[in-house]
């Protein structure tokens, strides 16, 4: 599909794209086992076979994409998923048999697990391949047909998917639709049997809204403000450099990257120096350092410069901890940088900072911490670093986030065996392994009467002692 088609067009063109898939579902609603992992076999061959253009047409998007960290994210993490999900699938299709009330016996009851139909996906721009592919995985395991609506921020690797997918798939299985800001407007007003979203709070609002004039259930995987907590009882150079991997990873343009650090004050200083010798480490000559990410795009870039220019201008203590942004203007790229106790009305503190800007806040304690944590919208990840069970028993059972990882960052999103989601303004729903397989499933319920039974006892004409009986229940 083409951005150069009109509104009418566009929307007539999607609507017949997933007539033909709902058709399709209709002829095949529940897939074998056999079909479903052959499926699965085709998406890992269509990221297996294709790995160098994919790195490539990201590379391009983004002006410059560390390799490693493209293969890591994009290529590896997905690889892993398809494996996980074809070996334990035959345990996810099967039907569970549950315990029913005793006065039911012996009756049966179970929970099927069914596909849904035709589920949607809109995938965001900072990790183009793994966020579109990711769910899908899931979607096509528990026996969905899917339609993926990629980034119009990244054209070429949504034209290289939508290519890609047209020689693996048949249009009914797996269709991709790029296009630009209408075309996905168009995509969110589709009757879904489920819908897929993973981007922004602020779109996701207008996804859900899009999504609830036809009752399509929805996951919303958004971000958020993802503090991180060093404790006083935290080496800080390991946190430091375990933080500056999950800040600096793709530079900062990830959900679940720490977005601020919480320290006491009296470990500030320390925690700074340690950054500071973390980043010379990782990172020298940053203009054309091949494992430092570029920025997206011109825009998104001076959208930074504006968060950080604010921060200096308010009085902040900022720290470029490499090159300066001037020096790094040709590049598309801006160096890690500290913004050291900001404010909370800057914009740096209102908005998730999605890049390279790191504020380092000083605390009382780390109690005042847990408080700071709870005040504020809850976060899509939560990070700690500390040895101190009882701490980390405080903080589990007092905050609420996505997910949480302690003395390490981001690693949580890698397990297939935990769920990936948000909560309150951080999302809706989770997925990743059999989690998503449930997301994109109904569990319908059955139960099946017994030959010989007493339901017959419940059935007019009542009886008198049954509702004495009914009484003393």
């Amino acid at each position: 599909m083409t951005t150069t088609q009109t509104a009418p067009a566009r929307a007539t063109s999607l609507q017949r794209h997933f007539a033909q898939q709902q058709a399709a579902f209709r002829q095949a609603p529940y897939p074998s086992l056999a079909v479903r992992r052959e499926r699965l076999a085709r998406l890992e061959s269509m990221t297996r076979q294709h790995v160098d253009e994919i790195e490539r047409a990201i590379r391009q998007d983004y002006g410059h994409r560390s390799s490693v960290e493209t293969r890591l994210a994009e290529i590896t993490t997905l690889q892993l998923a398809l494996r996980h999900t074809r070996r334990h699938l035959k345990y996810w299709m099967r039907p569970r048999r549950v315990a029913l009330n005793w006065r039911f016996l012996p009756a049966r009851g179970e929970i099927h697990r069914q596909p849904l139909g035709v589920v949607g996906i809109i995938s965001p721009w900072n990790y183009p391949w793994q966020l579109a592919m990711m769910p899908a995985v899931s979607a096509l395991a528990a026996g969905n047909r899917v339609m993926i609506n990629p980034s119009e921020l990244t054209p070429a690797t949504s034209r290289l998917m939508a290519e890609l997918a047209e020689h693996y798939f048949a249009a009914d299985e797996l269709h991709v639709v790029p296009g630009d800001r209408e075309t996905g407007q168009a995509f969110a007003r589709l009757p879904f049997d489920h819908l897929f979203f993973t981007g922004s709070t602020q779109v996701g609002r207008q996804v859900a809204q899009a999504a609830a004039a036809n009752l399509t259930p929805v996951t919303l995987e958004l971000g958020g403000k993802s503090p991180a907590i060093v404790a006083d009882d935290a080496d800080l150079d390991e946190a430091a450099r375990r933080i500056a991997f999950g800040k600096w990873f793709n530079a900062g343009q990830t959900c679940i990257a720490p977005d601020y650090v919480l320290v006491s004050e009296r470990r500030l200083n320390g925690l700074v120096k340690a950054l500071e010798r973390t980043v010379s480490q990782f990172y020298s000559r940053l203009a054309d350092n091949d494992d430092y990410t570029a920025i997206i795009n011109r825009q998104y870039r001076q959208r930074l410069v504006d968060l950080r220019n604010e921060a200096e201008d308010r009085g902040c203590r900022v720290m470029e901890l490499v090159a300066s942004a001037e020096q790094l203007e040709a590049s598309g790229k801006l160096p890690p940088t500290l913004i050291i106790n900001p404010h909370d009305e800057l914009r740096l503190m209102q908005e998730e900072i999605f890049g390279p800007l790191l504020p380092i806040i000083g605390v009382k304690d780390d109690e005042a911490a847990i408080d700071h944590v709870i005040r504020r919208p809850r976060p899509l990840a939560l990070y700690a670093f500390t040895r101190d069970a009882a701490y980390r028993g405080r903080l589990i059972a007092g905050t609420h986030s996505g997910g949480m990882a302690f003395n390490d960052t981001m690693l949580q999103a890698a397990q297939d065996a935990l769920p990936f989601g948000g909560v309150g303004q951080s999302g809706i729903g989770a997925y990743h392994g059999e989690h998503g397989f449930v997301t994109f499933s109904h569990e319908r319920s059955v139960f099946q009467q017994a030959r010989r039974n007493t339901a017959w006892l419940m059935q007019p004409p009542y009886r008198r002692w049954l509702l004495k009986l009914l009484r003393l229940i």
